[in-house]
């Protein structure tokens, strides 16, 4: 498959061919959903268009617990249903799609309890196993194994002694969730999708009750342009509600959005070589190994304010410091914290009995001719989310094609960067021998590019000084920012700060340190003046200091006031 570049000029092109041509299928919102819907779209041979009216995954799919997993609680509730399919789904990414970006991770879960909760939490975790065995993907995760509190704590020292009585350690997977949604939309774009970010739709085009397009408005260059399709999918998320507005048609369903955020604290400060699952009174929490850092999340609780920044209060990091402190011997604080994100997970509401028996999880509706929207689901299960919504659109093209359409093929679509991954990661002393770098720097930028790493290396063989590491936040090459502006869809410092890379939760400082840095080098592709540089250092900043203020606040209502401050780079919405 050839490596294509989302690049300023690749948008422009996109947009030109957008407005010209009719296509197949629009694909309305940029997250994993949308991204893979226009994958699968691609790979049926149909003229597919993508828009998004901020960056890609910039809402819910960067925001997520960077887990690719079965859903191990879903079993207490008896969806084996839903654990099959996510399992099957998590296998097809280690094996098959995306090795480079998901990775194996393992997980205790301590024991409070003698006897009965081991042999009833072990028999859970051995079905779990089992299913992922009987899917036909379960080559590479380790089976659970069980553990003494003496061995368990040898593995996770930093846990306290009276925080259990034993422990099992399981295994599932992680992904850079906001990478990985942004290698879907740039295989597609590969496969002859036209992906436009920054472009927002405005209003739809109707023949009597069939939607035919959409008006989208370029929010870079301005103006507004026409883009016709025989079916639009509305894939947009916490944000359906809105979109599918816009069409004055009554849905199917409605989606509500609940937040869950994430803390970030550095690795020192548990000691551990293994993750935790805990049990809260309301569900699940996760201590989640990430590079030199863990994750430590999630909350959930209803969220009604602005779906655009979702806010992080005092009350919410205060719940799971709490939490997670319960089982440490030497506890976290709020000066330990690197990072805060905050997210919101779209859940479905039905109108009707039918509707809301469609799934707990995802719902695919055809509320209008020319119109599909699918909503709700989990991030593993964006693949089987796409195939149901192109399904119902290839359904909805009906005649108006000349040919019969192929089913699916998206299971055996690698992304880029996949093809021959284990050949070149076994290549990774050779590689770093070649490029003058430390192969713990190639092994990074394996899991981070695949086998496009060689494009990003020969950004640096032409220009060495892009291969020193970013001042402040020397996880990362100068080179990655380059790449990110010239090949992988950044317009803006947020874009890479907090989505092409994760500087802007990875540092004690945000990002606020290497901003400066990152919009000269950003500049460089994007043509930025100073004062385009200056814009873009200021707006971060800004940024950075409004959600730095909203985590102070005692409530959602005060968090979402204070991070209302700092208004986005570019205005999406209009007067």
């Amino acid at each position: 498959m050839r490596s294509v570049q989302l690049s300023p000029i690749a948008r422009a092109r996109a947009m030109e061919q957008m407005s010209t041509d009719v296509l197949d299928v629009l694909v309305i919102g940029g997250g994993v959903v949308g991204a893979g819907s226009a994958l699968d779209a691609a790979t049926r041979g149909l003229r597919v268009g993508l828009v998004e009216a901020r960056d890609l995954a910039s809402g819910t799919s960067s925001r997520s617990s960077k887990l690719v997993h079965g859903g191990l609680r879903y079993l207490e509730m008896l969806d084996f249903r839903l654990v099959a399919e996510a399992l099957k789904e998590r296998g097809l990414m280690l094996q098959r799609l995306a090795p480079h970006l998901v990775h194996p991770v393992p997980f205790i879960y301590p024991l409070r309890h003698r006897v009965w909760e081991r042999v009833y939490a072990g028999a859970g975790v051995a079905l779990y196993d089992a299913m992922s065995k009987a899917s036909g993907y379960g080559a590479g995760v380790p089976v659970h194994r069980h553990l003494t509190r003496r061995a368990a704590r040898k593995i996770a020292p930093s846990l306290r002694k009276d925080a259990l009585v034993g422990a099992l350690q399981y295994y599932d997977a992680q992904v850079d969730d906001a990478r990985h949604t942004m290698f879907l939309a740039r295989t597609a774009a590969a496969y002859g999708a036209h992906v436009a970010t920054r472009t927002r739709v405005v209003s739809m085009l109707k023949q009597g009750e069939r939607v035919t397009g959409a008006v989208v408005r370029d929010l870079e260059g301005g103006g507004e342009y026409e883009v016709r399709a025989h079916q639009v999918v509305n894939a947009t998320g916490v944000w359906t509600d809105d979109t599918q507005s816009l069409t004055g048609e009554r849905g199917h369903f409605h989606v509500r959005a609940s937040k869950g955020i994430h803390l970030v604290v550095p690795r020192d400060r548990i000691r551990s070589d293994s993750g935790l699952i805990l049990r809260t009174e309301k569900s699940v929490l996760f201590v989640i190994p990430w590079h030199r850092h863990w994750i430590i999340g999630t909350t959930d609780t209803d969220w009604s304010l602005s779906k655009d920044h979702p806010a992080a209060s005092r009350s919410d990091i205060d719940y799971l410091l709490d939490h997670v402190n319960a089982v440490l011997q030497i506890p976290l604080t709020h000066a330990d914290v690197e990072g805060v994100y905050a997210g919101l997970r779209p859940l479905l509401e039905g109108e009707s009995e039918a509707s809301s028996k469609l799934s707990r999880e995802h719902a695919v509706s055809h509320p209008a001719p020319g119109l599909v929207v699918v909503a709700g689901g989990k991030y593993t299960t964006y693949r089987v989310m796409a195939k149901d919504a192109v399904d119902e659109a290839v359904h909805g093209l009906g005649s108006q094609l000349d040919r019969t359409l192929p089913a699916c093929v998206t299971e055996d679509i690698p992304l880029l960067g996949a093809e021959g991954f284990q050949a070149v990661w076994n290549q990774r002393h050779l590689l770093a021998a070649d490029h003058g770098l430390h192969q713990e720097r190639i092994e990074h930028l394996l899991k981070r590019y695949g086998t496009l790493l060689t494009e990003v290396l020969a950004l640096v063989d032409d220009d060495s000084s892009l291969g020193e590491p970013l001042a402040g936040a020397d996880d990362y090459l100068r080179a990655e920012v380059v790449y990110a502006a010239s090949h992988e869809g950044a317009r803006h410092l947020d874009d890479v700060l907090t989505r092409r890379t994760r500087i802007s939760i990875e540092e004690f400082d945000r990002g606020t340190g290497v901003a400066a840095e990152v919009a000269e080098l950003m500049g460089r592709v994007l043509g930025w003046d100073d004062a385009q540089r200056r814009r873009e250092v200021e707006h971060y900043l800004g940024r950075v200091e409004a959600e730095r203020e909203s985590q102070q606040m005692p409530d959602d209502e005060t968090a979402d006031a204070a991070r209302k401050g700092a208004a986005d780079v570019v205005p999406v919405t209009t007067s």
